[in-house]
């Protein structure tokens, strides 16, 4: 009997609670309700009033509601918009998976984001990982084992490297 490739996620769970069709948060324009004691840490912790949200289901739908506008981040409703704050990037991420289709990678938050084109990866000159493009205006930056799994696939042309995916070169320093 042939043996069925497993992919990582599927080993770990997946996120089994990912957040699915995301509201429309860009079309939700209420005014300012104030600002928010809660902070997204560089790890990847959400922070309200001191202590780590330790509900995942909790941070993910925080998550499906957080639109950045200038260099400031919001939590927003139909009805409210509560600015917080955010030390890096609002999502990591946690996972990387190769396919003969390319790599797709998966934030902490569950969203899987297929790299197909080369303005998502994204190097900062100020920090040593890549951040990757989520969804509009939002970024990932990549989490150690996941830098260091992209630096083991990486290749060199031009004294330049970078990672393949979807036919694409995709730099990374």
């Amino acid at each position: 009997m042939g043996k069925t490739k497993v992919g990582l996620s599927e080993l770990l769970g997946k996120f089994d609670t990912s957040i699915g069709e995301l509201p429309p948060v860009d079309s939700w324009t209420p005014e300012l309700s104030g600002n928010m004691d809660m902070t997204i840490k560089a790890n990847g912790d959400w922070v309200h009033e001191g202590d780590i949200i330790e509900r995942d289901k909790l941070s993910r739908l925080f998550s499906s509601i957080i639109k950045k506008e200038g260099d400031d981040y919001f939590l927003v409703t139909p009805v409210e918009k509560w600015r917080i704050q955010v030390e890096d990037q609002p999502f990591t991420i946690a996972l990387c998976e190769e396919s003969d289709k390319g790599l797709t990678f998966i934030t902490n938050m569950g969203e899987e984001i297929s790299l197909i084109d080369p303005k998502q990866l994204l190097t900062d000159s100020g920090h040593e990982a890549p951040k990757i493009l989520v969804r509009k205006n939002l970024y990932a930056r990549l989490n150690r084992p996941t830098y260091y799994q992209i630096i083991e696939l990486a290749k060199e042309l031009d004294g330049k490297h970078y990672i393949e995916s979807n036919g694409c070169h995709f730099y990374i320093d």
